[in-house]
């Protein structure tokens, strides 16, 4: 019986030619289909393809897209999670961790250019979308506070604390002492559920309560307190519980 023949140079070198015509293609068909269709078109983990393009040149990156939103649940999810988390990853480098990072950081810069363009916070809509882009998909609670001067301009946006999966640490005599430092006359109050369900707590109640009370003698007022989640979102004025 006869050994085959080892694969000459040439043969090899065609197989990778091949390869790379065949993920080129593939780069070059998903990114006319976005300029034309919009990311509505493309699926999460090709919208993540498109992100890891320009970090990993030389290879097919569809597995690693789809691990990703495999191990996060969506891309909105991906872009989120902690550099370190990303990490855990098998073939993400850190120049593709960037560019994920990248992402929600564009994505978050439009969402608060749109509230930070207004002359006044008139548009409740365009707030909470601000708040979920930044915060939903986060995964561990932050508390974020909004400042507005008597116009309900933005003076500062600021993220007060991080904590847990389940709790921040808040004090309110800190958040107050801020805002008269900053000459704020309100605040919006805002933070995130990572377990995605933005029903308020008993604490999230009390502590709103308590911002209030020691608010209104300096003459600030609270116009709201939002708890985003990646289900849904709570506003507290539009519950009634405040």
């Amino acid at each position: 019986m006869t050994a085959s023949a080892p694969q000459t140079s040439t043969a090899l070198a065609g197989d990778l030619k091949e390869e790379s015509a065949h993920y080129l293609g593939h780069r070059q068909r998903l990114r006319e289909r976005f300029m034309e269709s919009g990311a509505g078109a493309l699926a999460d983990y090709e919208l993540m393809e498109l992100v890891l393009f320009r970090a990993i040149p030389r290879r097919d990156v569809k597995p690693l897209a789809k691990a990703l939103i495999k191990r996060f649940g969506s891309f909105a999810e991906a872009a989120a999670a902690r550099p370190e988390r990303l990490r855990e990853i098998e073939g993400l480098g850190e120049a593709a961790i960037v560019e994920i990072k990248l992402a929600e950081a564009v994505a978050t810069r439009l969402a608060r250019g749109k509230i930070e363009a207004k002359q006044t916070l008139s548009s409740f809509v365009e707030v909470l979308d601000y708040c979920r882009t930044a915060m939903a998909y986060a995964d561990r609670e932050e508390f974020r506070i909004l400042f507005l001067d008597k116009r309900n301009a933005l003076i500062a946006d600021e993220v007060q604390g991080v904590g847990t999966i389940d709790h921040t640490p808040v004090y309110p005599r800190e958040i107050i002492r801020r805002a008269l430092e900053l000459g704020a006359s309100a605040l919006i109050l805002a933070h995130n559920h990572p377990s995605g369900d933005p029903t308020p707590s008993a604490a999230d109640i009390r502590m709103t309560k308590d911002i209030v009370m020691i608010a209104e003698p300096f003459g600030i007022t609270v116009h709201d307190h939002l708890i985003v989640g990646k289900h849904g979102q709570t506003s507290f004025r539009g519950q009634k519980l405040m």
